[in-house]
């Protein structure tokens, strides 16, 4: 049984063998079959691409036979250009000698264009000439001249050229002296005399007369306009120096008016607030004497202001060498001696007291209760007898640690 049992099971191997076998032959025969027909493609592709080489070598040939006979016709070509560059430069350098021609043509054209413009503005400034001088035209005067020369009648006149000219600061009359008569006629000096002895030609002539306009020196035709103008601007500025003048006289004579008022009015002030300051200070001291006095009498506007004190039991003194308590307590006598003669609306005073002790501190409440008909004042103190005569407090206190509360009280 185990024999027939390993037959059976080796039978089964063989024939599941047999049946791979032949599942294998099928499959080397069917790539068998597949790379035939592949061959055969190739067989066919490379016959196709035998005869694609063979006409691609025709093609070449042909584009080696064309090539060929470009460069032929690209080395003609050059020649060609090489030809028409010989060409061309010699056309260039004709063109620019025809440039040089017609520059050189242009600028005569315009040098003639610049002498016939000159030639016309002096033929105009001549017939404006001819027509301010001779009241006729150019045309007129050319005739004139022709008939001259045809009557032989051009020779100038050398009285008139030759001429002598009248000094620029000699009068308009000259007195002859006794005995002597008037000269009938000028004598000729040296070369009017030469000029007799032969015929003045017109170039003489005009010469002479050229340089005797040339020592004239430029007319100024606008001078009568600019006289005008100027005369007018004269009489304008005459004007304003005589406004100015009077302008100046009268703001002297108000400074002088400002000052004298200043001066009485600076006076009378000082008498009034030195005469108050005394009566305040010995009010406050309970006796004693101070006083103003002014540095320069004689410019009482710039001078300065000393301050002398004699406090109770002292010698007179300047008000420097006070203690802190009388220092404060002369400056409250001079402050109050100022507000009696002139009361303000109201007055704020900063820790005032602060020096003073409480006798002193009493006589300045006291006369801080006259001076409140006419003055408000507001005091920032820690005195509790300078807070006793307020109407109104006003405080900042810590009820909480860190918060701070503003407090009033109306005492009155």
């Amino acid at each position: 049984m185990a024999v027939h049992a390993r037959l059976l099971e080796r039978a089964a191997a063989v024939a599941l063998e047999a049946a791979r076998v032949e599942e294998a032959h099928r499959d080397i025969e069917s790539r068998l079959t597949s790379r035939q027909d592949e061959r055969q493609q190739l067989d066919t592709e490379q016959a196709r691409l035998r005869q694609e080489v063979a006409e691609a070598r025709q093609a070449l040939d042909a584009e080696l036979q064309a090539l060929d006979r470009a460069r032929e016709a690209v080395r003609q070509a050059d020649e060609t250009i090489g030809d028409l560059r010989l060409a061309t430069d010699g056309l260039g350098a004709a063109i620019r000698d025809a440039r040089r021609s017609l520059d050189a043509i242009r600028t005569a054209r315009s040098e003639a264009e610049v002498t016939r413009a000159k030639a016309e503005s002096d033929l105009t400034h001549l017939e404006t000439t001819c027509v301010d001088t001779l009241s006729c035209g150019l045309d007129a005067v050319i005739a004139e001249v022709e008939r001259m020369e045809r009557d032989g009648d051009v020779s100038p006149n050398w009285r008139t050229i030759y001429a002598e000219e009248p000094e620029e600061d000699a009068t308009a009359e000259t007195e002859l002296a006794p005995g002597t008569e008037p000269e009938a006629e000028a004598r000729p000096d040296g070369a009017a005399a030469e000029a007799l002895a032969r015929a003045l030609t017109p170039e003489e002539a005009i010469e002479e007369l050229k340089r005797k306009i040339e020592k004239l020196g430029p007319v100024n035709m606008m001078a009568i306009e600019q006289y005008d103008e100027l005369d007018e601007r004269h009489g304008f500025l005459t004007t304003q120096r005589k406004d100015l003048i009077d302008s100046i006289a009268s703001t002297g004579e108000a400074i002088r008016k400002i000052d004298e008022t200043t001066r009485l009015r600076f006076r009378e002030a000082f008498d009034a607030v030195n005469l108050n300051f005394q009566e305040m200070f010995a009010t406050l001291f309970g006796g004693g004497r101070a006083g103003l006095t002014l540095i320069d009498e004689d410019d009482i506007l710039e001078s300065g202001i000393e301050i002398i004190a004699q406090p109770p039991g002292k010698r007179l003194q300047n008000v420097q060498l006070l203690s802190g308590g009388e220092k404060a307590l002369t400056a409250i006598s001079l402050m109050f001696g100022i507000f009696k003669y002139k009361p303000s609306p109201f007055c704020l005073l900063d820790e005032i007291d602060a020096p003073l002790d409480d006798a002193n501190t009493g006589r300045f409440l006291d006369m801080l209760r006259e001076l409140q008909a006419q003055t408000q004042f507001i005091l920032i103190t820690h005195n509790r007898k300078t807070m006793e005569i307020a109407d109104r407090l006003y405080g900042v206190t810590m009820e909480e640690p860190g918060v701070s509360k503003l407090i009033s009280v109306r005492l009155n």
